[in-house]
């Protein structure tokens, strides 16, 4: 029979392609262990986000997510049963997937189940075909053959729900770790779906009472936690087994030995394992790999542990270790996003709605070739101070990444990796806090000049010259705490400025000379006629499309500037907002909904981030053309923070609050010529039903598909630089096995370049 790990691989085959149009991708954290669970011939790892496998023999890694078929982004606890070999994953919002041989099963009755209630899923156990939940209501049963809940046992003092830590059984009892102690019920002839029946064992015959927090079986004695001490039943009667000063976070029992998980609140941390009679088997107390430890098992008499912050750690008999390293970001991204050069990266800070500091330390994101660089106070001391991290910007004549920091100034990461920061002298700190330079937008003008927003000093908006001269500016205007944020710049170089906390959107002109404030010009834009006429003053976002329009997203919809020739005339320049159709109604674009981010791709469209997941509208804005949310696609959550497109791949990165992810779309920017025509995929597997991709045309190429003798089998014109075609003729049958011709014409129909696709049986 086919292992777990086959079907999920073929999920990951089937569903997840990287280099084609429609495909998705999750670049989710890794580093952060929680659980695992073993088959014969590899350990299952959950993160909070997702999970990953480790072969045995090998120690090569697969990683699996919502983008590979999951239902759900956010893991709370695992367990793979070998007598099904079967893996079901229990989430954080207490929805199920049971991944067997063959195929993946969604069980999502606990999630559904309303009457409230904590429905926080603990641990699982398996017992006789079925699984046992222990959850903050109860015992919760599931059947994995009928897929559903059968029976939940709520064991609290007259029939409330309490929280249960841990589902244990012998021959005769099953045993639940309650908050109110630890319960006893005959398994045959008893009812334990009636509280009633559940004998409290805490308080008597040595065991103490109060909350019990694990129980498991180590031989044939029950061992249960009480505060941290480990009692165990012998002969019906309870003995400490162990007790020391060490909090205890976690016991397990594997191989007939206890892995105790300890962590003082200094942040030491050590895995304690334990023989049945008490005595000590092995202690690990290795600071580079045991962090904050979670869960450890023994596999063939070597501890695998589960950390927080250190991921996955084998222990060999030898005293040596082995870390397993997943390369990916190490959190998640809410801050500014960015592509160059076919790179992405991402800030993972962000600030609260009051624009205070969230003392995030997760740094930047790069990822460049396939491999994930984290630019943060773990890898980089440097930055130990250098927190929330919310704006980015790329120097193109050097390569070198510009990244604002909301407190700790400007930060400067060379491409050899030397970090620079500007702090006092460069950037100024806010007024009435002297200690705090905060960086909230950057952005390079056509000059290579830096413009830096910095938020609450005196002179908010400064600029680095691109020959390392600073220059500061104070706006004519009051603004709520000189609030300024996301900087845009068009093609006539004029700076677009978001002034949070109902500041509005503030133009600037630095004239022929940015060292003299003779020729400035500064106008800000607000709601109301004659004012600019925003939809709010709650500005949150802004972009420049390939048109030269300023789509601006506020707290009640978008708005659009269409005057870059003369934006500083109000009589000349108001915002107007987009109409939208709906069937036989009409309504401004997202009205009443907040706009979070806007980017623009190739083919001028734009995607829009919002807490109802991502719309693709057209050009004008006029119609939507698409809608990803967490229900209908692989986005990984509505809550989307962060949008941008790398136009030259087409790809478009999400940052949601459970993650970044990214979606090939149809539509890359467009080429100078059509000398790099790319076909892909070529040739075209046997049983292909995705979208074929001619890539690196000019805008609006006109595109055909021909038999060798000539004959059109289809016709398309390219968004912005990309061509897509189906694989079918006109009347909509599939082609047949063979070669193809591929035609870009001009307006006159010359062919002006060409190509072949192969269809294979």
């Amino acid at each position: 029979m086919r292992s777990v790990v086959t079907a999920l691989l073929l999920f990951l085959a089937t569903l997840c392609d990287a280099q084609l149009i429609g495909s998705w991708r999750a670049h989710l954290p890794y580093q952060s262990a929680i659980d695992l669970a073993q088959a014969s011939d590899r350990v299952f790892v959950a993160t909070p986000y997702s999970f990953f496998s480790i072969e045995k023999s090998s120690g090569n890694i697969e990683r699996f997510s919502k983008v590979d078929g999951l239902a759900e982004t956010g893991i709370q606890a695992i367990h793979f049963e070998p007598t099904t070999q079967a893996l079901l994953i229990a989430y954080q919002n207490s929805n199920l997937d049971l991944l067997t041989a063959d195929d993946r099963f969604n069980i999502p009755d606990l999630k559904q189940a309303t009457g409230g209630g904590d429905k926080t899923i603990h641990s699982i156990s398996y017992l006789n075909g079925r699984y046992y939940l222990s959850t903050g209501l109860g015992i919760v049963q599931v059947d994995p053959i009928r897929k559903l809940i059968p029976e939940t046992w709520r064991l609290g003092a007259g029939g409330r729900s309490i929280p249960v830590k841990q589902f244990a059984f012998d021959a005769t009892f099953f045993y639940a770790a309650t908050e109110e102690g630890l319960k006893s019920i005959p398994r045959v002839g008893s009812n334990p779906a009636n509280p009633n029946n559940w004998q409290l064992m805490s308080g008597s015959g040595g065991l103490p009472a109060g909350s019990c927090s694990f129980t498991q079986l180590l031989g044939s004695d029950l061992i249960a936690a009480v505060r941290d001490t480990l009692y165990r039943r012998s002969n019906n009667q309870w003995s400490i087994l162990h007790s020391s000063e060490w909090p205890l976070i976690n016991a397990r029992v594997s191989e007939e030995k206890l892995l105790l998980c300890q962590r003082k609140t200094n942040g030491v941390s050590r895995v304690l394992i334990l023989n049945a009679d008490g005595t000590t088997y092995r202690l690990l107390t290795q600071l580079a790999p045991i962090s904050y430890p979670v869960q450890s098992i023994l596999i063939n008499g070597e501890p695998w542990l589960a950390d927080r912050f250190e991921g996955v750690t084998r222990f060999l008999v030898n005293g040596a270790y082995q870390t397993f390293s997943v390369n990916s970001p190490q959190g998640l991204a809410a801050g500014q996003l960015l592509t160059s050069d076919g790179n992405f990266f991402a800030t993972a800070g962000s600030v609260n709605a009051a624009w205070n500091y969230l003392y995030n330390g997760d740094g930047l994101f790069a990822l460049r070739e396939g491999k994930w660089t984290n630019y943060n106070r773990y890898e980089f001391p440097v930055l130990d101070s250098v927190l929330d991290l919310i704006a980015v910007a790329r120097d193109k004549r050097n390569g070198s990444l510009w990244a604002g920091s909301y407190g700790g100034g400007l930060i400067q990461l060379l491409p050899n990796n030397t970090i620079r920061i500007f702090k006092q002298g460069s950037v100024l700190p806010a007024v009435g806090d002297p200690n705090s330079y905060r960086v909230a937008g950057l952005a390079f003008d056509a000059q290579q000049n830096l413009w830096i927003s910095n938020y609450g000093a005196d002179r908010p908006l400064a600029v680095r010259t691109r020959d390392s001269q600073w220059f500061r500016f104070a706006t004519p205007f009051l603004l709520p705490e000189n609030a300024m944020a996301q900087v845009a710049i068009d093609p006539f170089q004029h700076k677009w400025i978001v002034s949070p906390k109902g500041g509005g959107l503030i133009l600037y002109d630095a004239g022929t000379t940015v060292s003299s404030a003779s020729d400035d010009r500064w106008r800000r834009f607000r709601s109301g006629s004659a004012n600019g006429n925003l939809p709010s003053d709650e500005v949150k976002c802004l972009t420049i499309d390939r048109e030269g329009v300023v789509w601006i997203g506020t707290d009640n919809g978008i708005a659009l500037l269409d005057c870059l020739e003369n934006p500083f005339t109000a009589t000349a320049c108001e915002a107007f907002r987009p109409v939208v159709k709906n069937g036989p109604f009409a309504g401004y674009l997202f009205n009443g909904q907040t706009i979070n981010q806007i980017a623009v791709d190739g083919a001028n469209r734009k995607w829009i981030a919002t807490s109802n997941g991502i719309f693709l509208i057209d050009a004008r804005g006029e119609n939507v053309l698409q809608q990803f949310t967490a229900e209908n696609s692989p986005l990984l959550s509505n809550e989307v923070l962060q949008v941008v497109v790398d136009g030259k791949y087409g790809e478009v990165y999400f940052a949601t609050d459970k993650g970044i992810c990214s979606y090939r779309s149809d539509a890359t920017v467009a080429t100078e010529s059509d000398a790099g025509l790319l076909v892909y995929p070529n040739p075209v597997p046997p049983g292909y039903a995705g979208t074929i991709g001619i890539r690196g045309l000019r805008d609006r190429s006109w595109v055909k598909i021909t038999e060798l003798d000539g004959r059109l089998v289809y016709q398309t014109r390219s968004l912005g630089g990309q061509a897509t075609w189906n694989g079918t003729d006109y009347t909509g049958r599939k082609v047949s096995s063979g070669t193809y011709l591929v035609l870009v014409v001009d307006e006159r129909g010359k062919s002006i370049a060409n190509g072949r696709i192969f269809f294979i049986e």
